[in-house]
């Protein structure tokens, strides 16, 4: 097997395809005429959205994501050359600050942010790079 895509389930769709266009960079690869489904390119395995009401209609329950709430027990890692300027321009676009860019003992450069629907977003340096 291999990871395909990581699914954040959002309250608006298109909202959070835009939010992460603006804070990370990221292209969107496929947005659903409905607006309950979304793809953001990536590389090889897709960042993508989905509506919690549709989800929700499936019969699938879970915790959602507020940033009234402590963050879910996963995040996701964006990786950048410069982590700082990355830092920046998310928190710039409306990314809360969670930690700032710190250079960790392997090596790496580390930040963390949480998107808006408080789902936490790690921007990081690849590593051993």
């Amino acid at each position: 097997m291999r990871l395909g895509y990581v699914i954040l389930h959002v309250v608006d769709v298109n909202a959070s395809v835009a939010f992460y266009e603006r804070a990370f960079g990221l292209v969107r690869r496929f947005v659903h005429e409905s607006g309950t489904y979304a793809e953001m390119e990536t590389g090889a395995t897709a960042l993508a959205f989905a509506d919690e009401a549709f989800v929700a209609e499936r019969g699938q329950d879970f915790k959602p994501n507020r940033l009234a709430s402590l963050p879910a027990g996963a995040e996701i890692a964006l990786v950048a050359g410069d982590v700082p300027a990355a830092f920046a321009r998310a928190t710039a676009s409306g990314a809360i600050e969670v930690a700032s860019p710190t250079q960790k003992p392997w090596g790496q450069t580390v930040a963390y942010v949480r998107d808006r629907d408080g789902f936490l977003v790690e921007i990081c340096t690849p590593i051993g790079g």
